[in-house]
């Protein structure tokens, strides 16, 4: 499938600026985060994690799924598709992930005038 995989991150804009946006900037690390994808039609797991830390979702596109934040808190949201590219609507921000060059990018988005673009591309390892 096309997102199963692994991913390291290569390149980010905007993480600072995000964190603070949504109130956790007291967890900004330097670590790099590894992404695992695993993908059986649409279904699919999605596991984040650095050093002392694993954040995972599992979800069906087209339905509406619980999920957890970062944080831990456990939200219920649809998950849809749309021209291959993941939206997912989180309580402070609307994340989107697509296969774009064989690279996962990953874009969260705060709400408002001054919302925060927040931009992670991620190399296949």
């Amino acid at each position: 499938m096309a997102f199963t995989g692994k991913y390291e991150l290569e390149s980010q804009e905007n993480y600072v600026e995000f964190l603070e946006a949504i109130g956790l900037l007291s967890a900004k690390t330097d670590h790099k985060v590894v992404t695992e994808v695993a993908q059986d039609g649409n279904n699919f797991t999605w596991m984040q994690t650095i050093p002392n830390w694993t954040w995972s979702n599992k979800f069906t596109v087209g339905q509406e799924c619980e999920l957890a934040t970062m944080t831990g808190s456990k939200f219920r949201a649809p998950v849809t598709m749309e021209g291959g590219k993941i939206s997912i609507q989180f309580p402070q921000y609307h994340f989107t992930a697509e296969i774009s060059n064989g690279k996962l990018v990953m874009t969260c988005v705060t709400p408002g005038e001054k919302g925060v673009t927040f931009k992670r591309i991620n190399k296949r390892i």
